[in-house]
């Protein structure tokens, strides 16, 4: 399948046309006749000023802008324009005297000051714009407004510390000390005084009139990576913690301190601190605790479910925890490249005990990780299909739940071979989820059953429906599926290398590795120009990645970047490498380079929105 090439320049240009003879005015056409033509809108004289200072005619600009601002000195924005026209073009004195005329349309006004000041900067007379600009902060008048577009203004003129003055000034006339605290505290941070920044975001005050999140993005921007800045904020964090050890605002921007530049282990003390002295049953450390596990610090996540479940089965969260604990460590398992079968006997263990002592957990979500494990890790496929025949036996399962117990239960009869029971199996989902997205996930699999078993006419049908799915990934599932039975059937009907792949295909989902490399290699032998032959690479690098044999997984993508990179699997291809070299190889430079080829090369792709964010986390990771 060959992607669309980019649209070339002369075709924009053309589009940019079109577009703009569709937006000019359509005169309605008289008598029938032939319409008149067009003549061209005229310029308004303020857009034909600025259409001669954006051409450098500015003696025309400044004539035109003369009149306008004669006829209605009161027009802020003519003024602005003729002043910022005058002093483009040098004319210093003239802008003296529009200013002055300014000031008896608006007398005593701060913004005069402030642009009778910019006058004379451009004139080089410092003393004098200083005295402007002194003027401009004792004549405000307390306008919220006001006050925001001069500190504004001062910025930038690039003069922090007279937007310091006029936000201290304007919060005093106010009456609110913390209104202004967000841009004080960026500007005390421009100007060098970390110190005065942090502490005016850490006034009490201002955390509840700002907010804690608004607070937390502030703080971002201001110490960034910088190690010195990430340690003075947590001092003063400390320092307010120990000054006002009853409010919780302090140790919760503390911890969130420490996750932000990955110390884990100090966020969790913080945590069990603030459970302690709060006397609080644990929720707190349950939230913190699937934060670790939503930013893979699984060792973090048990040790905060250890400190609930240490208090005892009588403790009120104790099940919770201990059911999440089990889950976080199967997630770890999961995305550990290297576990050991000590690793999978051990938390076998724990599971088995705890559903023992809690057996009404068979008719929760929990009990498919449960038959996960067994069927999966530990190898006993018996187990896991057990497992989950017990759980639907539970009289108050809930239905969702039931329904995806089927549908794992339907994969691991076709471990064991029994393709029929599957079939079954997910027609039973499909029944009884028709109108739901569980029911298209089901026919799916039956879909993909069936090309496994070289029934590809009885697979296309189904695809052809599932294609229009409102899921988009069994939409992608079903298109990539459809896509390979369609462009790999001979134009003599040969059936016969299609079926050998979706057998070998079948042989990998039943863990029978070896056994499907040695068929995907006889096909390349005997038919060494079919086109199954990106598909092929893509299995043998599946193979590859998932026995964490890598520079083999990257080679055999590689080649399908190198050969095949218009095809089909030309973008999986690129998403695969960059994800590996980025989450098992610990390369990002090498995952950027990637990712950014995907995002350039392959603009169409239902990779790219994923890229984009996995580039934002290389190029925006952690504080230090």
């Amino acid at each position: 399948m060959f992607r669309s090439a980019p649209i070339t320049r002369v075709v924009q240009m053309a589009l940019l046309c079109v577009g703009l003879f569709v937006a000019a005015p359509v005169h309605a056409q008289m008598g029938g006749g032939i319409e008149p033509p067009k003549v061209a809108e005229q310029k308004t004289p303020l857009e034909q000023a600025r259409e001669y200072v954006m051409s450098k005619e500015l003696d025309k600009a400044i004539a035109l802008f003369q009149k306008m601002y004669e006829q209605n000195p009161a027009d802020a924005t003519i003024y602005n324009d003729y002043l910022n026209t005058l002093l483009l073009a040098k004319k210093y004195k003239d802008a003296e005297k529009v200013v002055e005329a300014q000031d008896r349309v608006r007398p005593h006004y701060p913004l005069n000051y402030m642009d009778m000041g910019r006058v004379y900067i451009a004139e080089g007379k410092e003393k004098k714009a200083i005295q402007q600009f002194d003027m401009a902060v004792e004549a405000m008048n307390g306008d919220d407004m006001l006050t925001q577009q001069m500190g504004n203004a001062f910025m930038v003129m690039g003069r922090d510390g007279y937007a310091i003055r006029v936000f201290e000034r304007g919060k005093e006339m106010i009456g609110n000390p913390y209104v202004y605290a967000g841009a004080l505290a960026k500007l005390y941070a421009r100007t060098g005084n970390m110190d005065k920044a942090v502490a005016t975001l850490m006034e009490g005050g201002n955390l509840q009139f700002v907010g804690i999140d608004n607070t937390k993005a502030t703080l971002l921007e201001l110490i960034g990576s910088d190690p010195k800045k990430i340690q003075l904020t947590q001092k003063a964090l400390i320092k307010k913690i120990n000054e006002q050890p009853e409010n919780d605002v302090y140790p919760e921007l503390l911890t969130w301190l420490y996750t932000q530049k990955n110390d884990w282990d100090g966020a969790l003390l913080q945590i069990e601190a603030l459970n302690e002295r709060n006397r609080e049953d644990g929720r707190r450390l349950i939230d913190f605790a699937r934060l670790a596990l939503k930013e893979k610090q699984y060792g973090i996540a048990v040790k905060a479910y250890d400190e609930l479940t240490a208090k005892g089965k009588d403790a009120q969260l104790y099940t919770l925890a201990e059911s999440e604990k089990l889950s976080g460590k199967l997630q770890q398992l999961e995305n550990d490249p290297a576990y050991k079968p000590q690793d999978v006997t051990a938390l076998e263990t724990e599971y088995d005990s705890f559903f023992a002592a809690f057996p009404k957990y068979y008719g929760v979500e929990m009990v498919r990780d449960y038959a996960q494990l067994a069927a999966q890790f530990a190898d006993d496929v018996p187990k896991g299909i057990h497992i989950l025949q017990q759980a639907l036996d539970q009289p108050g399962i809930q239905r969702q739940v039931a329904g995806r117990c089927k549908l794992q239960l339907g994969d691991y009869y076709i471990l064991q071979d029994k393709v029929w029971d599957a079939s079954l199996t997910y027609s039973q989902v499909d029944k009884d989820f028709k109108e739901d997205a569980m029911g298209e996930e089901a026919r799916y699999r039956n879909a993909r059953l069936a090309y496994y078993r070289g029934d590809f006419e009885w697979a296309q049908q189904q695809l052809s429906v599932l294609k229009a799915s409102t899921t988009e990934l069994i939409a992608n599932d079903a298109l990539y599926l459809s896509v390979l039975i369609t462009e790999n059937i001979g134009p003599d009907s040969n059936y016969v290398p299609l079926q050998r792949f979706a057998y070998a295909d079948l042989l990998l989902f039943r863990n029978k590795d070896k056994e499907a490399e040695t068929l995907l290699d006889s096909i390349s032998t005997t038919y060494p120009k079919h086109p199954l032959n990106d598909d092929i690479l893509m299995l043998h690098a599946r193979i590859a990645e998932k026995h964490r044999d890598y520079a083999r997984a990257l080679e055999y993508l590689l080649k399908i970047h190198e050969q095949y990179s218009k095809d089909v699997l030309g973008d999986d291809a690129v998403y695969r490498m960059a994800y590996i070299y980025e989450t098992a190889l610990h390369q990002p430079d090498k995952a950027k380079e990637y990712y950014e080829m995907l995002i350039t090369d392959y603009p169409g792709s239902t990779y790219v929105q994923q890229a984009r964010k996995r580039l934002s986390d290389i190029t925006n990771p952690p504080l230090p």
